[in-house]
């Protein structure tokens, strides 16, 4: 495995750290201030003119849907293995995916149509997305059930004459609140006599069908990430075209573990991107605060941990790009296991950095003076999100164990010899 950066990721990442320097950092507090702004105006869901305005310099600087891989609608989509050090800078932010077009969920919807929707449906939702005129969501989790378990999901998508009509309540789903969101994605289950991993399908569903009704806003901490927001939806009588479904009844388990798999990488990217932000601003904290007479940075105990969060860092950064690497060359299905491992790992060394950095930058760390506190919100977050950590560590045992009983099978097997 080589993980050295092409000549041409390097001109990317040169260019992406300048339009940073230039575009995002000089106006990240503006950002807050718009939805700030309108939150106090009586509406928070507006889309910032901030991001509209950055969107087409990052269209021009060539950093748009770098995301997507062996597409031809998308030409400039790049490998899971060329991406990770791209989508890693964009993480440093928690707004800037977008300006670049390749924020979740859009990202995973974009894959899920590419894969698996037909020319109809790409044209009529894939196209306006990869351009960014609209906004999408994943409608999956739900109130009723632990939906870790993808099998436990309970809203129905039946069978109709020439449609399907679906029944259920979702929640969680990120990026509903944008007015701009115009399309969603939903897994329910078609037959529930089926197998237990037959039983559930994913259908297309634009946002303006009647019987959709949105609910209320879910807030992560305190925040409710407006404009995109965390929605909970009511699906009642929803009538679609039989044409909008994905791949065929029974395939929706399948889509999920083709959706995830890519979807969970990015995580685990822009957790090390988000990482890497809060050592440089803990660095510049220690350095530039005095307690008890000298710099913080002079203390064994920042020292211990400026020098524990480089090594889990870089650890973390090994392991996503090992899995991107497995992904393009092998397959999400056989990269399953070190997919499963950098989201255990990487959430959880971010929050720890995180953690440390608002040690060291004490009662501000707290406040939303600096970008730490949502920061350390938005990575715990994702040790729920895209599956908790608990089912991503069984899922991992149950692999390493199964490799050790064929071991401990075949050794059954083979004849023993004795010496004489």
């Amino acid at each position: 495995m080589n993980f050295d950066y092409s000549p041409k990721v390097q001109d990317l990442q040169a260019r992406l750290l300048a339009f940073f320097e230039a575009h995002i950092y000089p106006n990240e507090r503006r950002f807050f201030e718009e939805v700030d702004a309108n939150r106090r105006a009586g509406n928070a869901w507006v889309p910032t003119r901030l991001v509209e305005e950055l969107k087409p310099l990052a269209r021009a600087a060539g950093l748009w849907n770098l995301f997507l891989p062996r597409s031809s609608r998308a030409p400039e989509g790049l490998s899971n293995l060329e991406y990770a050090p791209l989508c890693e800078i964009m993480g440093r932010v928690s707004w800037a995916a977008e300006v670049f077009n390749a924020s979740a969920p859009d990202t995973g919807n974009m894959e899920t149509l590419e894969r698996y929707a037909s020319e109809d449906l790409k044209n009529q939702w894939l196209e306006p997305l990869l351009r960014g005129e609209i906004r999408s969501a994943f409608l999956m989790t739900e109130p009723e059930v632990a939906s870790s378990d993808a099998t436990n999901i309970q809203c129905r998508i039946e069978r109709d004459g020439d449609d399907y009509v679906i029944n259920g309540s979702k929640w969680w789903s990120s990026g509903a609140g944008d007015p701009r969101c115009a399309v969603y994605i939903v897994m329910g289950k078609t037959n529930p006599e089926a197998g237990r991993h037959e039983q559930q399908s994913m259908i297309v569903v634009p946002a303006d069908t009647p019987g959709v009704r949105v609910k209320r806003p879910l807030s992560v901490f305190g925040y409710d990430d407006a404009p995109h927001g965390h929605m909970e939806i009511e699906l009642k009588e929803v009538r679609v075209p039989a044409s909008n479904l994905l791949l065929g009844e029974g395939r929706g388990f399948e889509i999920a573990q083709g959706r995830l798999g890519p979807g969970r990488i990015h995580h685990c990217m822009r957790s090390i991107g988000a990482a890497e932000r809060a050592l440089e601003l803990m660095c510049q904290r220690a350095i530039a605060r005095v307690a008890f007479g000298e710099p913080i940075a002079q203390q064994t105990v920042t020292q211990e941990r400026i020098a524990e969060a480089r090594c889990s860092i870089e650890q973390a950064r090994l392991l996503t790009l090992k899995a991107a690497y497995m992904m393009d060359t092998v397959g999400n299905k056989v990269a399953k296991a070190e997919i499963a491992m950098i989201k255990i790992v990487a959430p959880s060394m971010a929050l720890k950095v995180i953690d440390w950095a608002i040690q060291v930058h004490g009662a501000m760390g707290v406040s939303d003076d600096t970008p730490l506190a949502m920061m350390w919100a938005h990575q715990r977050t994702l040790r729920l999100a895209d599956g908790p950590d608990e089912v991503h560590r069984n899922s991992l045992a149950k692999l390493e164990l199964a490799r050790h009983m064929r071991q401990v099978a075949s050794e059954i097997e083979m004849p023993v010899t004795r010496g004489s």
